[in-house]
């Protein structure tokens, strides 16, 4: 963080950027706040699937919006504060249910599709839906439940996607009891090192986010491969929205689908994990220079730190194109820092200055008190895009990741073992392993993933993705004195 935004009398960090000033209305909607500022601009693309080459205006996605709102309301009984859960890949339909469960005062939960019965069972148990809307392909994961279902696609003696949004045409609701304050979403934890955590994130917390999130930037075409189910994905969707720019969905991620797509669509702006550079620069030399990617001008990697060497790398492979990264969380809504193109060195490593309505401190793991400048220290950050908290579980935030690290030192030969989050490009996230072995063991790697591959419980009961993906040995664990394990420490192999 830059040191002019310190401020030594308070102890705190605040953003350099320019302020953005939020709506004062108590009696503002998500959805409503979003075609506001597109009131002026109905025949412009506002969504693009890559996958059907459907597009809507943002006149159309208001419409769609309305028409699916009001059969929520009069066909399916959702009133406010219930929750709908979305369980469905990328698309433009995705965008759609997501706006018109927030229209009506419900609150949207969404889940990974790669989620197994069992997990998709404990967040149903969890959020209790009023409602599920899916797709053919998910349908087998959510039949047996006792909640009615709403397919994106044709599922017979079930109702239609197309169906309500042609039976519902014209059809407007009154949303002016949605207050700012109101729930708006239960966005899951990916749950990779332990238990889904449901983050309450408000109204005001998405329309701060938005804002935040584009503030200075251009008009743009937006490519959108990374899910819409997670945190990054979602308020990406809607920030673009509520900018006025153009959405191009993707549902799966490819390096040559997603190359041809920014050649295709004009693509400007595109936001990435880490390994998705991984991908580029390994794989770049075999495309031949195959795609046109001269409209592409930014690229903005979060979710994880991205080495200097890469960003480098991929700036050789890319010239024209600004690389930089950014630092969020869901409790955060979306981005807490980013990088400035338009000040500092190019390719700094670090994940920038703080986003605009953020603030924060550097607190001591030891002593709990603020830190000056250049110490290392655990961040605090405060904001009005800060989760109300997890839904159901005030005491989140002291639960272990219980399922893999204890699976991990269930064996004989591990003396001590943690467990964090790296960004995956399909998954979000996935689980890695840092392990200390016994005195005189030889165990290896190998060896450590085949005894967490055949653990019934967690071959049968876990998506693929939460599947420990690595392990590094250790000599120790870096720990407080209290015993809890310092996750926050950036493990090198």
């Amino acid at each position: 963080m830059a040191i002019s935004s310190f401020n030594p009398k308070t102890q705190t960090y605040t953003s350099t950027r320019p302020p953005i000033k939020l709506p004062t209305s108590p009696d503002l909607s998500l959805t409503s706040f979003i075609f506001q500022s597109t009131s002026a601009i109905p025949r412009r693309t506002a969504l693009l699937d890559s996958n059907s080459n459907e597009t809507l205006t943002f006149l159309q996605l208001k419409a769609h919006v309305s028409s699916l709102a009001y059969a929520l309301r009069h066909q399916f009984h959702v009133a406010k504060h219930d929750v709908v859960l979305i369980f469905a890949p990328n698309s433009i339909r995705f965008a759609i249910s997501f706006l018109a469960i927030v229209s009506l005062g419900a609150i949207a939960t969404t889940a990974n599709p790669s989620f197994t019965f069992t997990e998709i069972s404990k967040q149903v148990k969890d959020s209790n839906p009023k409602l599920i809307i899916t797709i053919p392909q998910l349908y087998s994961k959510v039949s047996q439940f006792n909640v009615p279902l709403l397919p994106q696609s044709a599922i017979p003696k079930f109702s239609y996607y197309s169906d309500i949004i042609q039976n519902y045409a014209d059809q407007h609701l009154n949303s002016n009891d949605v207050k700012q304050t109101d729930l708006a979403a239960l966005l899951y934890s990916s749950g990779t090192t332990g238990t889904n955590k449901g983050v309450m994130l408000t109204h005001k917390n998405f329309i701060a986010s938005t804002l935040s999130f584009t503030a200075g930037q251009d008009r743009s075409v937006c490519l959108c491969f990374l899910p819409m189910f997670h945190g990054f994905g979602s308020v990406l969707t809607l920030a673009q929205l509520r900018r006025g720019n153009v959405l191009v969905s993707m549902a799966k991620f490819g390096l040559d689908k997603v190359l041809g797509a920014i050649e295709k669509y004009k693509v400007t702006h595109m936001f990435v994990v880490p390994p998705v550079m991984v991908s580029l620069a390994k794989q770049w030399q075999m495309m031949n220079n195959k795609y046109d990617l001269s409209s592409l001008k930014q690229i903005i990697s979060s979710a994880a730190p991205l080495s200097r060497d890469l960003i480098e790398t991929c700036a050789h492979i890319l010239p024209h194109v600004q690389i930089f990264q950014a630092y969020g969380m869901t409790e955060a809504c979306g981005n807490i820092s980013m990088e400035n193109p338009k000040e500092g060195p190019p390719f700094s490593g670090s994940t920038g200055t703080l986003m605009p309505l953020i603030q924060s401190k550097i607190i001591s793991v030891t002593t709990m008190n603020p830190l000056p400048p250049n110490q290392m220290g655990e961040i605090c950050i405060r904001g009005p895009t800060i989760t109300l908290g997890y839904f159901n579980n005030p005491e989140a935030t002291k639960v272990a990741p219980a399922e893999l690290e204890g699976l991990l030192l269930s064996h004989p030969d591990i003396v001590d073992a943690v467990v964090i989050p790296f960004p995956d490009i399909k998954a979000g996230e996935v689980p890695i392993a840092y392990v200390v072995r016994a005195s005189n063991s030889s165990l290896t790697e190998k060896d450590v993933q085949l005894f967490v591959k055949i653990s019934n419980y967690l071959a049968r009961l876990v998506a693929h993705y939460k599947r420990l993906r690595s392990v590094t040995f250790l000599k120790s664990i870096p720990r407080l004195t209290s015993e809890k394990i310092l996750k926050r420490t950036h493990y090198k192999n």
